[in-house]
C-alpha cells in the first residue's frame, strides 16, 4: 500500500494514527515513521502493557501499540504512539502489525483466578502466543520478548526457592493459568528451536501506579482502604512493581541471552502485612479478622458457586486461595546478574500507588464534571467480602 504526500502531510498534525490491517495484512511503509524500525507492544492497554509504552517512549523509541477492537484505550491516546487494532488469534492481523518492525514485546494474555474462563485462556495465552511466535519468525523480527509468569513453573513445597531450572507447570490441570502459561513459555522455545531470537520473562504479582483498568491486585490493594472492617486470610505472595517489570523487558531486550527464561520477582509479603502498608500509605485505620487457611478454603468454596451464578466478581476464589497458600518463593538472581534487574521496596510500591490513584479519581470527578455528569455519591459504609 503506496502512502502518498497527502497522508503522509495529515500524519504530521495528529500524535498518532490508527491502523487496521486485520483484512489484507499489507505492508506499512517506512515513510509513516521516517524509516524508523519501530517496536511492537501488543496487550498494550493493559497494566503492564501501557507502563512498557511509558518506559519506551522517555528512551526515545517509536512505539506501534496492539490493541483489540472496542477495548478501552483512553488512557494510551495521550501517549504519541501507532494504534494498530488487531487481534493475536489472527495471524494476518500479526502480519500486518509486524511490518517495519523489529523488536515485538508480547504481553497480551488472560489472567483469570474465576471459574469458566478455561477456553479464553487456552486460546489466548497458547494459540495466541504461538501465532505471535510464528509472525515474528515469518516477519524476521530480530527480537521478542515474551511475557510468562512465575505461574509457568511447576509449584514447589514450601521452604524451596523457584527458579528458571524449576520445571514449567505442563502437568498441571488442563485449562488452567498455570498450565497455559507453561504451554506458552514451551510455544515460544519451540519457536527458539527454530531460529526465534526471544527471551521469556516470567514476572510475580504485579501492582503500582498507571492501573486504569483497575487489575484484580489493584482492586484488592483499594478496597483495603475503603471500608469500615476487612477479612483477610493467612496467606503471602511475591509482588513487584509494574514499573520494574517494564524496565526489566528492555533490559531483557538489551542484554537478555537468547532463548532464555528470567523470572522478575519483588518480596514476599503476607496479605496482612500489605493491608498494613495499604492502610498506612492511606492514612487510615480499620478493624480486621484473619481466616485460617482451612476456614477460608471452606467459606471460599461455598460461596464461589453462588458468586459465580450471579456474576458477582469476588477477592477470592478457590485459584486464589490455593495461590496465596502456596509456596511463593522465588528467586531473581539470574536477572540480577545478567540483564542488570534491581525491584524496588513494596513499600515504596503501595505508597505510590494509593498517591497515584487518588490524583487519578479527582481528575476522573473533575472530567465528569466538566462534562455535566453528576456523581453518585459514596456511601458513608460498606461492607467486607471475604470471597
Amino acid at each position: 500500500m503506496a502512502v502518498t504526500p497527502l497522508f503522509e502531510n495529515i500524519l504530521d498534525f495528529i500524535p498518532f494514527s490508527f491502523l487496521d490491517f486485520r483484512d489484507n495484512g499489507c505492508m506499512l511503509e517506512s515513510t509513516l515513521n521516517g524509516g524508523i524500525k519501530m517496536i511492537l507492544v501488543t496487550g498494550a492497554s493493559g497494566h503492564l502493557g501501557n507502563v512498557l509504552i511509558r518506559e519506551l517512549l522517555a528512551d526515545g523509541e517509536k512505539i506501534r501499540a496492539m490493541v483489540l477492537p472496542g477495548e478501552t484505550i483512553e488512557h494510551l491516546l495521550e501517549l504519541p504512539v501507532e494504534l494498530f487494532y488487531g487481534d493475536i488469534l489472527e495471524p494476518v492481523s500479526l502480519r500486518g502489525a509486524m511490518q517495519e518492525v523489529d523488536t515485538v514485546f508480547h504481553l497480551a494474555g488472560v489472567i483469570a483466578i474465576r471459574p469458566g474462563m478455561e477456553d479464553t485462556m487456552r486460546r489466548v495465552n497458547v494459540e495466541g502466543t504461538r501465532n505471535v511466535a510464528e509472525a515474528a519468525l515469518e516477519c524476521g523480527i530480530k527480537r521478542m520478548i515474551h511475557v510468562s509468569s512465575v505461574h509457568a513453573f511447576r509449584r514447589a513445597p514450601h521452604g524451596v526457592v523457584m527458579d528458571e531450572n524449576t520445571p514449567l507447570a505442563l502437568d498441571c490441570p488442563a485449562g488452567s493459568y498455570d498450565r497455559t502459561k507453561a504451554e506458552g513459555t514451551r510455544a515460544v522455545l519451540d519457536a527458539v528451536a527454530r531460529g526465534l531470537n526471544a527471551v521469556i520473562i516470567c514476572p510475580s504479582g504485579i501492582i503500582g501506579r498507571h492501573d486504569y483498568l483497575a487489575s484484580e491486585m489493584g482492586r484488592t490493594l483499594l478496597s483495603f482502604t475503603d471500608r469500615l472492617a476487612d477479612i483477610l486470610v493467612d496467606g503471602s505472595y511475591d509482588f513487584v512493581d509494574v514499573r520494574d517489570v517494564a524496565r526489566g523487558l528492555i533490559l531483557a531486550r538489551d542484554r537478555g541471552k537468547n532463548g532464555e527464561i528470567y523470572i522478575l520477582s519483588g518480596s514476599q509479603i503476607t496479605i496482612e502485612e500489605l493491608h498494613r502498608l495499604a492502610q498506612q500509605s492511606a492514612g487510615i485505620r480499620v478493624a480486621k479478622i484473619k481466616l485460617t487457611a482451612h476456614t477460608a478454603r471452606f467459606l471460599v468454596g461455598i460461596a464461589q458457586h453462588f458468586f459465580y451464578w450471579l456474576k458477582i466478581k469476588s477477592r477470592y476464589t478457590i485459584y486464589s486461595l490455593q495461590t496465596l497458600f502456596d509456596n511463593s518463593l522465588f528467586s531473581s538472581q539470574k536477572a540480577f546478574r545478567e540483564l542488570g534487574y534491581r525491584p524496588r521496596p513494596l513499600a515504596e510500591t503501595v505508597a505510590d500507588f494509593i498517591t497515584w490513584h487518588r490524583a487519578f479519581t479527582r481528575q476522573k470527578k473533575e472530567n465528569l464534571k466538566l462534562r455535566g455528569i453528576k456523581i453518585p455519591r459514596a456511601k458513608t459504609a460498606r461492607g467486607s467480602d471475604c470471597c
